[in-house]
């Protein structure tokens, strides 16, 4: 019986062939989007479960204000101190670790790179993760300072074949030897951390135990078995409560479980995290993809059912039960639905390179093989073949015999009905996916083009380090020969992500009240070099950079104590309580260290993601940094830049020549809501193309089905035209229909997508309009391509009876 139902399927396959073929491509295309997208969700899923104590393991995040008011500030930066308290104060903690990433410039015999995955760690590291040394003991490589384990890709690096144990790598500008002490395999694709070298943390001399200020470190806990968070972080916030009684502000430490850190944080950590909205995300729209791609298939084959009808009938009267009849024709789902799985596989195979370049991720090919994938597809088959064939099965295998062989049976309107209404929720799918990557895109691309108060285009950034301070003006001159080069500063920080934490008040306000602010040290061209706009004062000085600094100057004695002269940004001005105006030459304070006055104030900039509100910001003189600005005219890019390595070559010939440009570090930045937009640019187009599939085998058929009356009205004068749009009129009636359904859900989700920014777009009414008349468009061009075909053909043929 199998093998009768199996060629009975194989024969309807081969006599309808172009239903055939656009419901396996149907299928294929949906379900090789599904895949790539569960493979997707599924290594964001899977991040950090090999981790064999990570429900064990919580993240500190500092959290501040001073008593000067306003809202705590949280992030993912602790001193030194807070490890070595908490775990003497709390028993509840096993171990702690401190963690920290520094770029460095690592040299062996001839190679020379700067290595930005340069990480330092406690030796308590393996402890608590699971990254086992493959060479040398875990309890004593990270002992001590000047050590470094090594990965096996960065180990063949620099040593090639070499057993790098023992070796000795130049760390940093001042060529400090390392020595290796450890290997490892490189670090898992779903992990938190991603580092090439992990160094002993001792080597940064940082284990001051004095202070909760010099937060520049991440911290990390490893709680006992059976503790209960939030009775340790209730006394965690009891003792910092105690700690800080009396100093003039509140600092508190939240934990935060090391699971959750991926997906759910809002604070930054050592490798960009996905929001688990995304993930909702992609989940839905390949739920959408395969529910469009299930609509075609039962709407092709409910319409075909009258062709099946004669068919069904002498099954029945030769003997053949509603139930063994269901089972044939859901066999023949199945088939269907397992040919285009084999194939989605196969297409999942040839793109998943792409789709890793277009995801940002390393999604391996072995991951498509794993029984847990290959039982995701089948059961999807299954789901599929139940969802997309049951109605149709259901249908078949109620016709009357009777009826059927004498001519009489006709589709019913339940079944033009349900046809109707997969028609409207296709396209009730495409309208939302259309409005939802109209928005996106327009977001993403007021990101872009945002005017953020600073010049960002035409300004590269090179590494700075304390080797380089002492030839800084002979750099600026040698790279000012270049008529190109317009200006060049050094500073803490570019203007695309300012992230230094201070603390400042007035002269009014006592020095136990203070306010927490952003602070970048700037030298004196800074302000003209990244564009900034001056409102009230003047910009600093090469006099301010020594007035701060009385000891750097050749004669000493000139001046005995430190003066500040502070750049802030609008908003400090108007937390300290002045106006642009009021704010110059009014007394302030930074850190009680840096006394000063108020020299000038810029126009609020952007200098952290549009996702967050402008806050007060101090710009303060102090002539070191890690990077260099160079602002250049935009002409002669290529020579111009060609000019800079040479020039830097020349001058700091042990320091790689590293150039990006700002605009490059803006744009990575936002680079997940980059790729969410791309992502849903190609499924939405591959949703829409789906929908448009359906619809023209819908519409193929529909013109089979009226060949008569059309060659009736072709006879009778009706041109071509006219019947085109007559075939056509149901279907855009069904497309508006969508519309005006699809556009209330649009508009919900994208209004909660875009509260995720405080700079935003608008959705104005003509991104709706556009979305609809691109809906109507598809919808005509796609049924007008059957339609007049149809229209076009010879009347007297199609009027001849069989």
């Amino acid at each position: 019986m199998i093998k009768n139902w199996f060629r009975t399927a194989l024969r309807n396959f081969r006599k309808n062939g172009m239903a055939t073929a656009i419901n396996i491509f149907g299928l294929t295309i949906g379900l090789s989007s599904c895949l790539l997208i569960a493979l997707f969700i599924r290594h964001e899923l899977s991040y950090d479960d090999f981790e064999v104590r990570g429900p064990r393991i919580v993240r500190s995040i500092m959290g501040y204000r001073f008593d000067g008011g306003g809202e705590m500030r949280y992030g993912n930066f602790n001193s030194t101190k807070v490890a070595t308290t908490f775990k003497r104060v709390f028993p509840e903690i096993e171990s702690a670790v401190r963690m920290t990433v520094r770029p460095r410039i690592v040299s062996y015999q001839e190679k020379l790179f700067t290595e930005d995955k340069f990480m330092f760690a406690d030796s308590s590291f393996f402890l608590l993760f699971s990254m086992p040394l493959t060479m040398g003991n875990p309890n004593t490589a990270l002992s001590g300072p000047k050590k470094v384990v090594l990965t096996e890709s960065t180990a063949r690096k620099y040593f090639g074949a070499v057993d790098p144990m023992g070796k000795l790598l130049r760390i940093g500008t001042d060529s400090v030897d390392y020595l290796v002490t450890g290997l490892m395999k490189d670090c898992p694709s779903n992990s938190q951390f991603k580092f090439d070298f992990l160094a002993s943390f001792s080597s940064l001399y940082a284990n001051q135990e004095d202070t909760y200020w010099d937060a520049n470190y991440g911290t990390f806990f490893l709680l006992h078995e059976g503790t209960s968070l939030p009775a340790l972080q209730a006394k965690v916030t009891a003792f910092m409560k105690n700690e800080m009684k009396g100093k003039g502000a509140e600092v508190n430490f939240l934990l935060e479980p090391f699971t959750r850190v991926h997906l759910y944080s809002e604070y930054e950590g050592f490798e960009p995290g996905t929001s688990i909205s995304y993930i909702y995300i992609l989940a839905g729209v390949a739920l959408l993809i395969l529910v469009i791609a299930c609509g075609t298939y039962i709407n092709l084959s409910t319409a075909r059912s009258v062709d099946r009808a004669r068919e069904v009938g002498v099954r029945k009267v030769i003997g053949a039960g509603k139930g063994q009849l269901f089972w044939q024709f859901i066999g023949e789902s199945f088939l269907l639905c397992l040919i285009a799985v084999v194939l989605s596989l196969v297409v999942v195979l040839l793109v998943l390179p792409a789709f890793n370049h277009l995801a940002d991720r390393q999604l391996p090919l072995s991951g498509v093989f794993t029984p847990v994938f290959l039982s995701l597809a089948l059961l999807t088959a299954m789901v599929v073949a139940l969802l997309a064939g049951g109605y149709p099965a259901l249908v078949l295998s109620r016709f009357h015999p009777v009826k059927v062989l004498k001519g009489a049976f006709r589709n019913t309107r339940s079944g033009q009905a349900l046809r109707q209404s997969l028609i409207v929720f296709q396209f009730v799918i495409s309208v939302f996916l259309i409005v939802s990557t109209f928005i996106m895109g327009r977001q993403l691309s007021f990101i872009r083009n945002k005017k953020l108060g600073y010049e960002r285009d035409h300004v590269v950034e090179l590494p700075m380090n304390r080797k380089l301070l002492g030839q800084l003006d002979y750099l600026k001159a040698e790279f000012k020969q270049n008529a190109d080069v317009v200006s060049l500063s050094t500073c803490a920080s570019s203007p695309v992500q300012i992230q230094g934490g201070y603390n400042m008040r007035n002269d009014v306000m006592p020095p136990g009240q203070q306010m927490s602010v952003f602070g970048n040290p700037i030298d004196e061209d800074y302000i003209a070099t990244c564009g900034l706009q001056l409102i009230a004062g003047q910009g600093l000085t090469e006099q301010d950079l020594k007035d701060a600094h009385p000891g750097d100057q050749a004669v000493p004695d000139t001046v005995t104590k430190p003066v500040y002269h502070f750049v802030l940004n609008e908003t400090a001005a108007r937390e300290l309580g002045w106006s642009p105006q009021e704010a110059i030459g009014k007394r302030m304070y930074m850190d009680e260290s840096r006394p000063g006055y108020v020299k000038g104030v810029v126009k609020d900039f952007n200098f952290e993601s549009l996702h967050n509100p402008i806050k007060g910001l101090v710009l303060f003189p102090q002539q070191r940094g890690d990077r260099l600005l160079v602002r250049v005219t935009g002409q002669h890019i290529a020579a111009t830049l060609d000019f800079l390595q040479a020039t830097w070559k020349r001058v700091a010939p042990g320091i790689p020549y590293e150039l990006r440009f700002l605009d490059e570090n803006y744009q990575r930045m936002y680079a997940s809501e980059q790729r969410l937009g791309t992502v849903m640019n190609l499924f939405s187009g591959i949703a829409i193309a789906l929908a448009c599939l359906g619809l023209f085998g819908l519409s193929s058929y529909a013109a089979k089905q009226r060949v008569k009356e059309i060659g009736i009205r072709k006879v009778l004068g009706a041109p071509v035209g006219h019947l085109a749009l007559l075939l056509s009129k149901n279907f855009i009636q069904l497309a508006m229909v969508a519309i005006v359904i699809a556009f209330p859900f649009a508009m919900w989700a994208m209004n909660k997508w875009l509260q995720d920014f405080v700079y935003r777009t608008t959705m104005d009414w003509w991104i709706f309009m556009i979305a609809g008349v691109m809906v109507i468009v598809i919808t005509l061009a796609t049924v007008s391509i059957q339609a007049i075909r149809t229209a076009m053909l010879n009347p007297i043929k199609n009027l001849k009876e069989e």
